[in-house]
């Protein structure tokens, strides 16, 4: 056989050993591949409901239909059994991939497609169909637009009210880069709520939020609550903070006037995201909830299952009567 021959099938050999390598973790030679890594086990009180139920899959089909995007299934929520079956859902506008890359979120990360013009229509329609009393609409971060996608937040708004009058709206923003004056389109068009996650405490922001800052979302909370909006953020445990260090954000919180608080258990995605710190209890929930509500908290929600839009179906006599305070 000529050396060229011997030679190129050699080299393919090679080839196909390096490509085996890599999806088996072992050489040729039958070494043992690498354990992969595996998520802790949760504690007890940890527990997540499969979904189920006609009026979760009927749901799902509609959501499909319309081409929605909700953050219940591309942040992989784990309530999301619960909460489609009491029809209460998180629309997640501006498309489904986000410009960042926070470390705790499941949304994919990557370069958008531009906003659909007809998203505020279906958003609107959507949630008409269901006849919501009180409902939550959400986004991924759009830094590659201008005005952060301020202006198709005011007309996805806009189309809601219009359709559904008496639906009490909470809209859970990003940070627009600090931004005010896209803070203040969104607030003319009238959400009920305006909403904005701080996540986790200062010394954790930039590990958490690799793109954001605690002063300058902080910061967004406070402009928004001078323009009279009621406010609502939320915090997860067990990202290695101290129990000390969420009170004095708490405090913080209440100096601006923060209406409405939640605090839930961070539960990793994937290998791939952050690791757990610790699992709180569910003492330590309650004991925090204590403490908030003294400080002068409207409505805390403090629970290891609590996500930011958790039972917030549930809040709407509490916005109503804010409003009219």
């Amino acid at each position: 056989m000529p050396d060229r021959v011997v030679e190129t099938r050699s080299r393919k050999l090679r080839i196909l050993q390096a490509e085996l390598e890599d999806k088996l973790g072992q050489g040729i030679d039958g070494a043992a591949p690498a354990a992969p890594e595996r998520l802790p086990p949760k504690p007890d009180w940890i527990r997540m409901k499969m979904p189920a139920g006609e009026k979760f899959f009927d749901l799902k089909k509609r959501v499909a239909e319309l081409g929605l995007h909700t953050v219940c299934e591309s942040a992989s929520c784990p309530n999301i059994g619960e909460c489609w079956n009491r029809q209460s859902l998180t629309i997640m506008i501006l498309g489904g991939i986000c410009t960042r890359s926070c470390q705790f979120c499941d949304v994919p990360t990557g370069r958008p497609l531009p906003p659909d013009p007809a998203e505020p229509e279906h958003v609107a329609m959507m949630l008409g169909e269901l006849g919501l009393r009180h409902t939550v609409v959400t986004c991924v971060d759009r830094d590659d637009l201008p005005d952060g996608g301020a202006a198709h937040w005011a007309a996805t708004i806009r189309a809601i009210k219009r359709r559904s009058p008496e639906l009490v709206l909470e809209v859970l923003t990003g940070d627009f880069k600090g931004d005010t004056g896209a803070v203040d389109t969104v607030l003319a068009a009238g959400p009920d709520v305006f909403a904005h996650n701080l996540e986790t405490v200062p010394r954790l922001s930039k590990q958490v939020r690799v793109q954001a800052s605690y002063a300058r979302s902080y910061a967004v909370l406070h402009h928004a609550k001078t323009r009279g909006a009621i406010t609502k953020t939320g915090l997860m445990l067990g990202l290695g903070e101290t129990p000390d260090e969420i009170r004095q954000v708490m405090r913080e919180l209440r100096e601006i006037g923060v209406d409405i608080l939640t605090l839930g258990q961070y539960l990793r995605p994937s290998p791939r995201h952050l690791a757990v710190a610790r699992f709180a209890p569910p003492e330590e929930f309650a004991a925090l909830k204590a403490d908030a509500l003294a400080m002068g908290f409207p409505h805390v929600e403090s629970g290891p299952m609590v996500r930011s839009s958790y039972h917030a179906d549930g809040q709407r006599d509490i916005v109503l009567a804010l409003r009219n305070r």
